[in-house]
């Protein structure tokens, strides 16, 4: 029992150590970003690299999302006689949630993967040690931009599979199902509150664009400096980050409901 104690503590420890050292890294990485604002074309380099390189698993997981939850939604609705209400639960559905989260993981999987083996690499090639010889802070030149693309692009791709998660629940549930296509969109229309719904699924991307682009930087600029080290800030930075969007998504939902 003292034994379970003490790796209990000892696993405190390190993540409350893990947790201050990254906060600290945030908070030299915000200091940096007004000098990177004076550089756009590093951080329309990243959100080519974070963004536009992920559109295509974005927009296909968007539509098939889309396309699934028009079969169940259909299915459920089918019971009650309020099929026309299909396009309002496909469009709550994406916009609120699962548009910003699995945006957000698909986000860890493409995008954060490569920003945490890239900056690994970078550390265990020594790239990093010799900007620093050279007087050039690594954390402005080499994270900042990468920090910055990441919350520009997340936003943008959730918005982009939200849209093809509607595309292709109207293709399923319009054209295959054979919904009225007049109440399809006339609910959408009448039922999705811009305020409530529409932003606060933005919000939600931007956060999570936040804690992932953090984590993805974080785990690589501090990775140790050999292959298996990269390999393992690359897997943490998937783990840490599938688990920050859904404990954030919880907390985010919570307190924009008003149930806390």
């Amino acid at each position: 029992m003292r034994r379970v104690l003490v790796d209990v503590a000892y696993a405190v420890q390190e993540w409350l150590e893990t947790f201050g050292a990254s906060q600290i890294f945030l908070m030299r990485i915000l200091a940096g970003c007004p000098r990177a604002l004076l550089r756009p074309g590093l951080i329309v380099r990243q959100v080519y690299a974070s963004g536009v390189l992920s559109l295509a698993i974005i927009g296909i997981s968007g539509l098939f999302v889309g396309m699934v939850l028009a079969l169940q939604g259909y299915n459920s609705l089918e019971r009650f006689g309020a099929t026309e209400s299909l396009g309002v639960v496909a469009a709550l559905a994406l916009v609120r949630e699962l548009g910003p989260v699995v945006t957000a993981l698909l986000f860890a999987g493409r995008a954060g993967t490569a920003l945490a083996s890239e900056i690994g690499l970078m550390r265990a090639t020594d790239q990093l040690s010799g900007m620093e010889m050279m007087a050039v802070d690594p954390i402005k030149r080499v994270v900042v931009p990468r920090f910055l693309g990441g919350i520009i692009s997340m936003p943008l791709l959730a918005a982009i599979f939200s849209a093809m998660g509607i595309l292709g629940a109207w293709l399923v549930g319009v054209v295959l199902l054979g919904v009225d296509e007049g109440s399809f969109w006339s609910s959408m229309r009448d039922q999705v509150d811009y305020k409530d719904d529409v932003l606060s699924g933005v919000l939600k991307s931007f956060v999570f664009g936040i804690a992932a682009s953090l984590l993805a930087v974080f785990e690589g600029y501090n990775s140790i400096p050999t292959a298996e080290g990269v390999s393992r800030a690359t897997t943490r930075t998937v783990v840490l980050t599938a688990l920050s969007v859904l404990i954030l998504n919880f907390m985010l939902t919570a307190v924009l409901i008003g149930e806390v």
